[in-house]
């Protein structure tokens, strides 16, 4: 059983976030709003999703780097009530898209900026399902004993150990 590849906890559609045709090839990501590695694997996720004839299924996982990255527990909440609010992907994107900036105030620009009610996200972002929700992706990064840093891929819940470049990934999608 050693030589079986590392795997992970299978996407649970009521639990993980997930865009793209059910039948296609699943990327998952373990990922943190901060760091920068995290959104060139997430631009090329990105590329792929625009190219693809066949289309790929997307999955966000957090993985908050604390030690290194202070804004990234903050920025996973502001994703978490967004999606109490079906904003989850909107959020997503413009935090990475916007990820040198992830202040308390950028927070809350973005959360204007996409129509989410501004008190019930700023209570969300408190309140335990949020946490909660955080928790258990961390949870299942540790639990896999694969993911170690961020971007942690992996495809079909097999990890990637191969480059997260589009081409890279283009190429273990098409294997």
């Amino acid at each position: 059983m050693d030589d079986q590849p590392p795997t992970i906890e299978p996407l649970d559609d009521a639990v993980d976030h997930v865009r793209g045709p059910g039948e296609a090839m699943l990327v998952v990501e373990y990922g943190d709003y901060e760091c920068p590695f995290s959104r060139a694997a997430y631009r090329s996720i990105e590329q792929i999703e625009a190219q693809s004839d066949q289309g790929i299924r997307f999955a966000f996982r957090h993985f908050p780097l604390l030690e290194i990255h202070p804004h990234a527990l903050a920025a996973s909440t502001a994703a978490e009530a967004a999606a109490l609010q079906g904003r989850f992907w909107e959020m997503h994107d413009t935090l990475f898209h916007r990820q040198k900036a992830l202040e308390e105030d950028d927070l809350r620009r973005y959360a204007n900026d996409l129509g989410l009610a501004l008190d019930r996200f700023y209570e969300d972002r408190a309140n335990e399902t949020v946490l909660g929700r955080i928790e258990r992706d961390v949870r299942s990064a540790l639990e896999s004993g694969q993911v170690l840093g961020t971007p942690t891929l992996f495809i079909d819940g097999v990890l990637h150990r191969g480059g997260y470049d589009s081409a890279s990934l283009l190429e273990a999608l098409t294997r």
